[in-house]
This record gives structure tokens, C-alpha cells and sequence, in this order.
């Protein structure tokens, strides 16, 4: 699910119910392209899971929100609480396991 950042607010997420991966990027970003392959497939496996691509940016309130700093970031959230966050994930490996604990019942 692509997210316009104008028009989702923290407010939304904090309201989520169930597992949802929220992920902070740019296009242009070379670690976000790369890292689209390794989400992809850690995802595949949770169908269950809501995926939130959000455009950020210099200055937007959405990723400041969340201390967003370097892109990719991955904000892992379970009922619309953080239950932990990858930045650049490195591997399939690290992203299947923060999917498991928000996918917990």
C-alpha cells in the first residue's frame, strides 16, 4: 500500500489494529531500492501483515514523528504500537524475525 504522507497522520497508525510494517523511504534512495527485494520477500511469508510505504522527506512531520533518520527505515507496529524498527535492513533474516513478533498472537 503506497500512503500519500499528506493525508496519513500518526494519529491513523497509532489506531492500527493488528500487525502493520510501516516503511519510510524516498524513490530516489539507492538503500531503498536495494532493500525492496529483501522486504519483499520477508512479507511474502505474512500475508497478514499490513504494508505502509510512505514517501518521506526532509522536514515531514509523518517520519519525524518517528525519529526517522536514514532510509530505509522499517517502524514494526502491532495495534498501532511500536514493537521495534530496522533501519537498512541488511538481510531477509532481520526482517522475518521483527515480522514474527508483531505477528504473534
Amino acid at each position: 500500500m503506497q500512503a500519500d504522507h499528506h493525508t496519513l497522520k500518526r494519529a491513523d497508525l497509532d489506531q492500527l489494529a493488528g500487525p502493520t510494517v510501516i516503511e519510510f523511504g524516498a524513490v530516489w534512495c539507492g538503500y531503498c531500492q536495494a532493500a525492496q527485494t529483501l522486504i519483499a520477500a520477508a512479507l511474502g511469508a505474512y500475508p497478514n501483515v499490513r504494508h505502509i510505504r510512505i514517501e518521506d522527506g526532509k522536514g515531514k512531520p509523518l517520519g519525524r514523528s518517528y525519529s526517522v533518520k536514514l532510509w530505509p527505515t522499517l517502524v514494526f507496529l502491532k495495534d498501532g504500537i511500536e514493537s521495534g524498527r530496522l533501519v537498512r535492513p541488511a538481510d531477509t533474516g532481520m526482517i522475518t524475525d521483527a515480522l514474527k513478533q508483531i505477528s504473534a498472537r
